[in-house]
């Protein structure tokens, strides 16, 4: 009698945990409306975080950082980026790491299971896997790339997305790039429509900053919608330099 009860307990609480992982599947691209982020969001980000404005089409200008504290080589570094050091035919379609990535104006696509989540980005034709079968990172010599390794879990309706190993590569398109050693958590819930996507973006790097980084983002629910390939073609550079040599002139 008691291990009947004890299963039709689990049967009758089962439910009630899908319910409160939020189905996020489907297409989703950027809203250029997003408002201020959520109250309750903000407050789940670690001390001494500074939210940066550059998500969508937004770029910040040559050495401006939103408010990120650099160190003293990554600051020397990022005063010494000019455009021009991005725009050749070897650099220009080098796709940035996630941690920039996200915030660009393209959509993506989720599909979900409940061991895995899958997010397939438009911009550079990035996919990530994001498990959800309790699994952690691997060893930190493991093979780093500008998606990482993500690991999930939900917090009742959130999704919260832990991401490590990601190669170095860019935080904001103006010469600031992150180190290897960068750690992102993300976390993503539905608005209460159900029609948005809320997220925040947070990121630490203690070989690059001295405080910590967060981004805000939505994005809207488009049914019926595909991610496009992204096909980036190396010969705009060419044209950039065109365009250069013109000015110059």
């Amino acid at each position: 009698m008691r291990t009947w009860l004890i299963a039709t307990a689990a049967l009758i609480a089962a439910p009630a945990t899908a319910l409160a992982q939020a189905d996020l599947q489907g297409f989703w691209n950027l809203s250029f409306d997003a408002g201020d982020p959520p109250a309750d969001l903000v407050e789940k980000l670690p001390p001494d975080t500074v939210i940066i404005d550059d998500t969508g089409v937004a770029e910040f200008p040559q050495h401006e950082y939103g408010g990120l504290k650099l160190k003293p080589d990554a600051l020397a570094k990022a005063e010494a980026w000019t455009p021009e050091t991005d725009m050749s035919v070897s650099r220009v379609c080098l796709p940035p790491s996630i941690v920039y990535g996200l915030q660009g104006p393209f959509p993506f696509e989720v599909f979900q299971t409940p061991e895995l989540i899958v997010f397939k980005y438009e911009y550079f034709d990035q996919v990530r896997l994001i498990h959800m079968d309790g699994r952690g990172h691997p060893p930190e010599d493991a093979p780093h790339s500008k998606i990482g390794h993500s690991i999930g879990h939900w917090e009742g309706d959130e999704l919260v997305v832990d991401t490590t190993h990601l190669a170095a590569s860019t935080i904001t398109n103006n010469g600031l790039d992150h180190s290897d050693k960068i750690h992102m958590i993300e976390r993503y819930r539905l608005s209460d429509d159900g029609k948005d996507l809320l997220a925040t973006q947070w990121f630490e790097d203690p070989e690059v900053l001295e405080n910590n980084g967060a981004r805000y983002i939505k994005w809207t629910r488009q049914p019926g919608q595909y991610v496009y390939p992204y096909e980036c073609d190396p010969s705009f550079a060419l044209e950039y330099e065109r365009i250069g040599e013109g000015a110059g002139e």
